[in-house]
């Protein structure tokens, strides 16, 4: 089946990058280092639909597909966009004030609770963590938890932060929210990553085409064309299958749900990793440097492998389906 965005969605994606270059340009990216969350910026978000995306119409969202939330979250991703924006998304539906960016929304597996104790995400900047087990979503206030203990990130972008103190929280979804949440948060997810791994090919080919050696830009040496087709054929292969699960979600039909965001995560984490690196590599001396957006993009990208299953995870679970088809 060939698949290509239509008018509308073409629309809805380039209104998403205007939006993200205007708001959050890369020039001034430094001061978004260990900064909490703008809530003007947030308010803004939330006014262009963005956390109401999946939520009807008719409980004041959009009311669109999983499709063109991950064409947005694609452009997300690419641009950085700091916020709990994915675990936002999620909990419109659940928590009152998430899909008009009046509440923060943090979220976390169950297993990552130990002892009433768990490290999050942007945990000085929510307002509720969700908390996702097999038998249903709970969600806690963090006005009601001690102040978070702050931990040095991976991502300089994203805060990380202890709570402590976590009780039993208050029920607000059965085990279907939670099995419908996870799928959701991976496709999702593979789409943020599809986002760093066009960015970093942005980064890495703006740069070979301008720097020169020996009389010639770099872009012209066939190292750099290869490096930088390898790049492409990554960023497109992240993007194609992560549509492709993105569709099985919105009409899941004969296919394998689960297999389907499994294949997407692995290939879009692989994608944005290997692409952020080989940015850095493009841009030699320069790309190893605090400053420049490739150790930003890299960092995200490392970030974002853990979120909804690591790679090693997905893989072995699509090694198993294969066993299964064997045997």
């Amino acid at each position: 089946m060939e698949f290509r965005l239509d008018e509308g969605q073409i629309e809805l994606q380039q209104t998403v990058a205007r939006f993200c270059t205007d708001r959050f340009p890369f020039d001034r990216i430094a001061g978004r280092e260990g900064a909490a969350v703008d809530r003007s910026a947030w308010t803004e978000l939330a006014g262009l639909g963005v956390l109401g995306l999946l939520l009807p119409e008719a409980s004041g969202g959009v009311g669109l597909g999983v499709i063109e939330a991950a064409i947005v979250f694609e452009q997300l991703g690419s641009h950085l966009v700091p916020g709990p924006v994915l675990w936002s998304l999620l909990a419109a539906p659940l928590v009152p004030g998430a899909a008009t960016g009046e509440v923060l929304v943090g979220g976390v597996e169950a297993s990552a609770v130990v002892d009433g104790t768990v490290v999050v995400a942007h945990a000085r900047d929510i307002d509720v963590l969700l908390v996702v087990g097999d038998d249903g979503v709970t969600a806690h206030r963090t006005a009601d938890l001690p102040d978070p203990t702050p931990y040095e990130p991976l991502d300089p972008l994203t805060s990380v932060g202890r709570f402590t103190g976590l009780g039993s929280g208050e029920p607000i979804g059965a085990g279907g929210a939670a099995a419908h949440l996870r799928p959701l948060g991976t496709v999702l997810t593979a789409a943020l990553l599809a986002g760093v791994s066009s960015r970093a090919l942005d980064v890495a080919r703006e740069y070979a085409l301008e720097r020169e050696q020996f009389g010639a830009a770099i872009g012209s040496f066939q190292a750099i064309k290869h490096l930088l087709a390898d790049m492409y054929v990554r960023t497109v292969s992240a993007q194609s299958v992560t549509y492709a699960a993105a569709a099985v979600l919105d009409e899941p039909g004969d296919d394998d749900v689960r297999r389907a965001v499994a294949r997407a995560k692995v290939l879009a984490s692989d994608a944005a990793i290997a692409n952020s690196s080989a940015a850095i590599q493009v841009l030699g001396g320069m790309g190893f440097t605090w400053d420049m957006l490739p150790n930003h993009l890299l960092k995200r990208a490392w970030l974002l492998e853990h979120d909804f299953g690591t790679t090693e995870a997905h893989e072995l679970h699509l090694g198993s389906t294969l066993e299964g088809a064997r045997s």
